[in-house]
């Protein structure tokens, strides 16, 4: 969908964990992850930012490139 940039958290392996993302002028930090699921070519990252929107994000392992797969704005009234 849209290329960003990334910094991800390293731990027992590279690119563990997103921490923050970019695109454009924007810069966000994940306040939490709620889901992660892994395909044969990518790994994906359902995260909530410091914007209060939900994304999904994805790392193609081939490419080692990150996009944003989807996103969900938080209404005020959202119980989510």
């Amino acid at each position: 969908m849209h290329d960003i940039c990334v910094e991800c958290y390293a731990g027992y392996r590279a690119d563990e964990r997103p921490v923050r993302f970019s695109f454009g002028d924007n810069s966000l930090e994940i306040t939490s992850i709620d889901d992660r699921w892994y395909s044969p070519d990518a790994s994906y990252f359902r995260v909530l930012a410091s914007d209060g929107n939900l994304y999904v994000l994805r790392h193609d392992f081939e490419r080692d490139t990150w996009a944003i797969d989807a996103f969900r704005a938080r209404g005020p009234h959202s119980n989510c």
